[in-house]
Formats: structure tokens, C-alpha cells, sequence
């Protein structure tokens, strides 16, 4: 241990140099985690962005509309059957 610390008779070895090696890789590994942390906003393991698949006619209906997939007719028609058959929530 001695040899470490006295290389060549004065002063600290090579070895040194593996301390601030140590200090970077600690800070690439806290900044990665915050980046992927911040990076998800307020998506989450406890917030996904995609619903699970049981969602609310209406809710599925209406991301179709969004999405282009049905036109507004369609969305009008379809939310009309789904108000007769079921009722609105909330009434």
C-alpha cells in the first residue's frame, strides 16, 4: 500500500487519476437519470400515457373522431345510438 502512495518516491502514483474518473461516471449516471426522469414529464410508471383497454365507449369514439378516423357524422351518429342505448353519465 505504501508503494501506492509513494510512486517513484514522491508523491501520489497513477492510480490518482482513477478518483475523478469515478466522480465523472457519478455525474453521467445522475444526469442520465434525471434527463430520462424530466424527459417523461408527467408520464410515468404510475402515469401511462396509453389507457387501458377499458376505456368508455365514448372516450374510444371520441379519439376515433380525433384521430380522422370516423367523420363528424359518423361521431354524431355513433354518440346519438350510445346516448339512447346507455344514457349519458352525469344526467
Amino acid at each position: 500500500m505504501n508503494t501506492l502512495a509513494n510512486w517513484g518516491g514522491g508523491g501520489p502514483g497513477p492510480w490518482i487519476l482513477f478518483l475523478p474518473l469515478i466522480w465523472a461516471a457519478a455525474v453521467v449516471g445522475v444526469v442520465t437519470v434525471v434527463r430520462r426522469t424530466v424527459g417523461r414529464g408527467r408520464r410515468g410508471p404510475w402515469n401511462p400515457v396509453d389507457r387501458p383497454a377499458g376505456d368508455s365507449p365514448l372516450a374510444v369514439l371520441g379519439r376515433r373522431f380525433a384521430s380522422g378516423e370516423i367523420d363528424e357524422d359518423e361521431y354524431w351518429r355513433r354518440v346519438s345510438v350510445l346516448d339512447e342505448q346507455f344514457g349519458r353519465p352525469g344526467r
